[in-house]
């Protein structure tokens, strides 16, 4: 399967935050989009690893994913391993990704942090030709086939942030996407503030404080005004970005979006 644009989180929901507008957006255009897991979330305060992988499968749907699956790395436990690279680095081969994203390295919870240096790691190490893919601790079936799948680099890796403030590289206009992003969020009922959450238990997180989907919004309005739009989601490049024809790629000044 080759993909245009494909997503890691260290937990169900953690894309849906960071980038489900632009993943909708080019699903709309006709991309291939898709999204990955890393954990099934089993650690979290509210919600069980069943009840997290149906919500994210609703949210895929809403998501207009072209592929989606869970990894089985342990939740609170993500380590910068090298069998956890091969992980990434296996789905990266199959699904051949032109661009690859993933949340920013400076984050609040640990797993967040891993997964960012992992899928940048795994972007590397899956374009090595002759990196040796036969690891012991790998399971029967994730050894089967790695022989046949081809280096692949994807072009690519871009980092969404989370709540800290990070340098931006490029905002993407999701104000045609926004309430679709809203609804992948919210179908991870047992994790926000909502009309269905009483019935995942008494415990209270950070998240299901109502003014949490604000702040969800009002940083995707920040986004969006520093570009001239409604909403917007935000990414961060590591490497220079070539430019051809910059004239093509800026395109008009819009004046009156800037007062």
């Amino acid at each position: 399967m080759n993909l245009d644009f494909l997503a890691f989180g260290a937990h169900p929901d953690d894309i849906e935050l960071g980038c489900a507008g632009t993943l909708i957006k080019l699903a709309r255009l006709g991309y291939r989009t898709g999204a990955i897991t890393l954990t099934r979330g089993e650690s979290g305060t509210r919600g069980t690893p069943e009840i997290r992988s149906r919500e994210f499968e609703t949210a895929a749907q809403h998501m207009r994913l072209a592929h989606h699956r869970t990894l089985d790395i342990p939740d609170a436990a993500i380590a910068v391993t090298q069998i956890n690279k091969l992980k990434l680095v296996r789905a990266i081969r199959e699904l051949q990704p032109r661009l690859v994203a993933t949340v920013h390295w400076q984050a609040r919870h640990p797993d967040h942090i891993h997964t960012s240096n992992l899928v940048r790691d795994a972007a590397v190490l899956s374009g090595l030709k002759n990196l040796d893919m036969k690891e012991a601790l790998l399971s029967s079936s994730e050894q089967s086939g790695l022989e046949a799948l081809p280096a692949w680099y994807p072009y690519r890796v871009l980092f969404f942030p989370e709540r800290y403030e990070v340098p931006i590289s490029f905002v993407v206009d999701i104000s045609d996407t926004f309430e679709q992003k809203m609804a992948a969020i919210r179908a991870h009922e047992s994790q926000f503030h909502g009309a269905n959450m009483a019935q995942y238990g008494a415990a209270q997180t950070v998240l299901t404080r109502p003014e949490f989907l604000g702040f969800i919004e009002n940083q995707n309005k920040r986004w969006g005004d520093m570009i001239g739009v409604k909403y917007g989601e935000a990414f961060y490049v590591r490497e220079i970005v070539r430019l051809d024809d910059p004239v093509a790629a800026f395109g008009e000044w819009c004046e009156h979006a800037f007062p």
